[in-house]
């Protein structure tokens, strides 16, 4: 028996990675982290109030900002295609503030500041769509909350004219259980979720779900209208339609204690939500019926996920703990696929690089770390396999 077990040892697992850069230099908790769409940057907001930038090649600081003054800190921070050459950071100051990106790096003063008046512990969203609703876009929220003709939309997309409606950005409310839409460019808030006027707010449902802790806005895939996918502190999640504004579409109940973060896939087809429990959760939705569909549940040994992320080619899908670590899943089957063990303290936020070839992660540490995971398959890489399928 001895001499099998040395012939045969049992297998072992290949260790988890190490990150190929940390990012040194804040001073405080570093509770955000975004790339930017196109350019070979990645931004970082720190409890402290300093908004950092940082070049992924060299993984040298940029420059930085003081963006949120006293001991509000900055606490989300993001960027997106529409944007251009501009960022949002949100801070605990009830106020969120647009960069411009510049040669020397960031902007000396912001363009502007919105003035939302929440200081929740909920991260902004800006309105996520898939390449192919890109010109949908253009069907969002006016200026005065009216929502576009679905045939002002379809002309539009004829004419090749896209991207031409306000950048919206959703956030928690003033009142805790509700999510705003503001146009950031305007600084304009155009809706409520539910509609103040709709319900009386004190007996509302979203009333008894309590504080708003997440919020994810995007275009369900061919539409031209925003869905807001919104999770609270009883550990609930609704779905709504801003065409409908007064009650959700759907609700589930995917925690036994707050949902604290949700993300939602490239398609806008499904996404994977974490919380205070032990407990993560990757759903569909039906966008037709307007409900969700459990695909799986992966039971944690340490409980508290303060972020998820799922890579834009949908293939990957990742985590940030309290318990220091990152974790890797795949998207498609649920299965773990690395447990990544640098942090020394509380993981904050996981976000993935445009073109699915990094991941970044935060923590109550003070650095932000690089990995490459999995990276996907080049155009050269996918041909050659079919050629050599093709040959067998």
């Amino acid at each position: 028996m001895a001499l099998a077990e040395a012939e045969n040892p049992p297998r072992r697992r290949r260790p988890a990675p190490d990150p190929v850069a940390v990012l040194r230099g804040h001073r405080a908790a570093v509770n955000d982290v975004c790339f930017h769409p196109s350019l070979p940057l990645i931004f970082s907001g720190a409890a402290d109030g300093e908004l950092r930038v940082w070049d992924t090649a060299s993984h040298r600081t940029v420059s930085s900002v003081w963006a949120h003054g006293g001991s509000a800190g900055v606490y989300s921070v993001a960027a997106s295609t529409r944007l251009g050459n501009k960022i949002i950071s949100q801070g605990r100051d009830g106020s969120c503030k647009c960069w411009e990106i510049e040669e020397a790096g960031l902007s000396r003063r912001a363009l502007y500041t919105i003035r939302t008046s929440t200081y929740h512990f909920c991260k902004m969203s800006l309105v996520k769509s898939t390449c192919s609703t890109c010109c949908t876009q253009s069907g969002l929220i006016s200026a005065t909350g009216d929502i576009e003709s679905q045939s002002t939309v379809t002309e539009e997309r004829e004419l090749g004219t896209c991207c031409k409606g306000p950048n919206i950005m959703a956030i928690a409310g003033q009142e805790s259980s509700q999510v705003e839409l503001w146009d950031i460019d305007n600084a304009i808030k155009v809706m409520c979720l539910p509609e103040t006027g709709s319900a009386n707010l004190a007996d509302h449902p979203t009333k008894q779900r309590g504080l708003c802790m997440a919020v994810q806005a995007f275009f369900p895939c061919g539409a031209a209208y925003v869905n807001i996918l919104s999770s609270y502190e009883d550990g609930s999640t609704l779905l709504w339609d801003v065409r409908n504004p007064g009650l959700p579409v759907s609700s589930v109940k995917y925690h036994s204690e707050s949902a604290l973060s949700i993300a939602i896939d490239g398609l806008c087809n499904g996404g994977i939500s974490g919380g205070a429990d032990d407990k993560i959760v990757m759903f569909g939705l039906d966008h037709q019926k307007g409900a969700f569909i459990l695909r799986k549940e992966i039971k944690l040994e340490r409980p508290g996920i303060a972020g998820t992320a799922i890579r834009p080619d949908n293939k990957i899908a990742a985590t940030a703990g309290w318990d220091h670590r990152i974790r890797v899943y795949s998207y498609s089957k649920g299965n773990a696929l690395a447990v990544l063990k640098y942090h020394s303290a509380s993981c904050n936020a996981v976000t993935f690089s445009s073109d699915s070839k990094l991941l970044a992660s935060c923590s109550a540490d003070t650095t932000v770390a690089l990995w490459e995971l999995y990276p996907p398959k080049t155009d050269s890489q996918v041909g050659l396999k079919t050629r050599d399928e093709i040959s067998q």
